[in-house]
């Protein structure tokens, strides 16, 4: 449970062993291997050495290649569920002339939506539609944060 109420300054959600750990370590790995491979190219000449340092250096390429994939696909994975949380709710709280619209709202608004509460739901959604409001301009909008708390 996060220490302060969620709010548009107050609604980054980290995760530590992630941001705090991995990040630092993949990034440290990735200059080690490169300042070796540079050392070593240098110190020892020749084929052998210039093929093992770039043998190292693609290894470490997919390293942060695995890494940021991870990260994105379950950020992606996320905003899809997110999307489809916000339709099923858009098609309960929102009026009969709103709810035929739901299918206009673009994915990065339904996920800013997921912060609004139900009473200034509507509203909102109206103002996405005809301002053409984007994820964060939506999140800025909002006056009644909704937590949402089993984020990634």
């Amino acid at each position: 449970m996060p220490d302060a109420p969620q709010s548009y300054a107050h609604h980054t959600r980290w995760d530590p062993l992630f941001h705090f750990f991995v990040l630092p370590v993949t990034f440290l790995v990735t200059l080690g291997v490169i300042f070796h491979a540079i050392k070593d190219m240098f110190k020892y000449p020749g084929i052998d050495s210039i093929a093992h340092g770039i043998i190292h250096i693609v290894v470490v390429a997919a390293l942060v290649v695995a890494v940021t994939k991870i990260r994105l696909n379950a950020l992606k994975v996320q905003d899809r569920v997110i999307r489809l949380e916000e339709r099923l709710r858009l098609a309960t709280v929102l009026p009969e002339n709103l709810r035929a619209r739901i299918p206009e709202l673009t994915q990065d608004q339904l996920v800013g939506l997921r912060f609004a509460s139900d009473g200034e739901l509507a509203g909102l959604v109206q103002r996405a539609l005809n301002e053409k409001l984007s994820r964060d301009a939506i999140k800025k909008a909002i006056q009644n944060w909704r937590p949402d708390d089993a984020r990634v």
